[in-house]
């Protein structure tokens, strides 16, 4: 393994600094092993670290691994926009045609480039979502979970899409905001169904955000997420292709994270008719902060 390599700590999504998710990334891992990658990301300590990697197929810009402190995963929102942000910013990958194509576990993904400086926004169009089950029927744990919730328009439901998650809608923002969840049993449920756990959201009258998120990651050993764009498109495909004429049907804003002391703020494109996931193709994006940038020196001894 090279002595010293470009390594970067970025804030995603904040909706002002140090209000997003935050994410390492070694640039350019050419000559580290899936073990100094695996080590380097426990040492971390975050959520999610990547490592960014020249493309195997003429197809992509960069190849991304992306590891949590204990495995390696093969798709995640944040360290997707927060990597792309890295390799524009470092001068790795050029877009074409205003895209970036990232080369990762869940396969070619498109990025979008939107802006410039401080103002750019990058957007993934999230991988391919199906609904596996709708309603909480046959899923204790999730009844347990609910049962003393006021739940909104849609149903909950399970759904996968890069990665699985069980969503539900709350019937109002000041519950979802101060709902208290058991842990233990999201945990219970995450383990039970192979999937993150739960996200739960509702829907806001404020002018900043027409959604408000809760992600509870406990199936990746989290408690609670400040960010989650890979949960956030799997919400917005639910939303339109059970709502596919309502007013979130094309895109929403998101505030995320506020519980948990964070203030991350998501924006989703939702088109319709092009072939993906029940005709729908959804963008997660936003912005991202660069907060650390420099040389990292890592010995490759255990």
């Amino acid at each position: 393994m090279p002595a010293r390599s470009r390594y970067l700590q970025l804030d995603v999504f904040p909706a002002h600094p140090g209000g997003g998710n935050p994410l390492g990334v070694v640039v350019d891992a050419r000559g580290w092993s899936d073990a100094e990658m695996q080590r380097f990301a426990a040492w971390t300590d975050l959520v999610e670290t990547t490592f960014v990697l020249p493309p195997s197929t003429p197809e992509a810009s960069y190849r991304l691994r992306i590891f949590t402190p204990s495995r390696e995963i093969p798709f995640a929102g944040h360290p997707t926009i927060g990597s792309a942000h890295a390799v524009l910013d470092t001068g790795f990958a050029t877009p074409r045609d205003g895209r970036l194509v990232q080369e990762c576990g869940a396969g070619l993904l498109p990025i979008r480039v939107e802006g410039s400086g401080a103002e750019r926004a990058l957007f993934v169009q999230a991988p391919r979502a199906r609904v596996l089950h709708e309603g909480s029927d046959g899923q204790p744990l999730l009844q347990a979970l609910l049962g003393d919730v006021a739940l909104g328009a849609l149903p909950p439901a399970f759904v996968e899409g890069g990665r699985r998650w069980w969503v539900a809608e709350f019937a109002d923002e000041a519950a979802l905001r101060a709902w208290r969840p058991d842990h233990a049993t999201i945990a219970r449920l995450a383990a039970a169904s192979d999937s993150l756990g739960l996200c739960v959201f509702a829907r806001s009258r404020e002018a900043e955000h027409e959604l408000v998120v809760r992600a509870f990651p406990a199936g990746a050993g989290i408690v609670e997420d400040p960010a989650s764009g890979a949960a956030n498109g799997l919400i917005g495909a639910w939303i339109a292709l059970r709502e596919p004429h309502g007013a979130l049907a094309r895109g929403y804003r998101v505030s995320q994270g506020r519980e948990i002391g964070r203030d991350a703020a998501i924006t989703l494109h939702i088109e319709h008719g092009n072939g993906a996931a029940g005709g729908l193709a959804v963008w997660v994006g936003g912005r991202t902060q660069t907060v650390v940038d420099g040389t990292l020196a890592w010995s490759a001894r255990a």
